[in-house]
């Protein structure tokens, strides 16, 4: 079958696991309106937090994404659901009110440094110095603890929405 694309390995990665606290960091976090620097500690202190990462706003993983995400009504559980990629907060913003995104945030991190913390970045094939999440859930307790996980070892590959859907509603 000829898919258009490559699917390509992504390699191993080096992302904390299901028990450990998940690393906080402080980026804007981004709505359809405007934007302020947010920590991730802030969002879990009010309670369960879903941690989204994702490739660059436009790309068409990204968008499917959040696509599958808005349309499974993930908007509705106990739980903050926000993204995190290298985008700008004004492409966050254009991206959340294109795709009618208006009930979620993302984080913007153009540096790719929360990716780095998390073990999760990659580097883009043939952009010397450009580097970006690798698609990556984490589903966080009140206490930032890791309570389910994924993370993409190919691309494009896309989360198992109905294992992370459980471990959600198990929070």
């Amino acid at each position: 079958m000829n898919l258009g694309f490559d699917v390509v390995e992504l390699g191993p990665a080096d992302a904390p696991e299901v028990g450990e606290t998940a690393p906080d960091f402080t980026r804007p976090l981004v709505d359809d309106e405007y934007w302020e620097d947010v920590a991730l500690s802030d969002l879990t202190d009010d309670g369960p937090v879903v941690l989204v990462f994702h490739t660059m706003d436009g790309d068409f993983p990204a968008t499917y994404i959040w696509q599958e995400i808005r349309d499974r009504g993930w908007d509705a559980y106990d739980a903050e659901i926000v993204g995190c990629s290298i985008s700008t907060p004004y492409e966050h913003s254009r991206f959340l009110e294109e795709w009618d995104l208006e009930a979620f945030r993302l984080f913007s991190d153009p540096a790719n440094g929360v990716a780095e913390a998390y073990g999760i970045a990659h580097d883009l094939d043939g952009m010397t110095g450009i580097a970006e999440p690798r698609p990556a859930v984490f589903v966080l307790d009140g206490d930032r603890t890791i309570r389910a996980s994924w993370v993409a070892t190919e691309w494009p590959e896309f989360p198992p929405y109905g294992d992370l859907e459980d471990a959600i509603e198990s929070l």
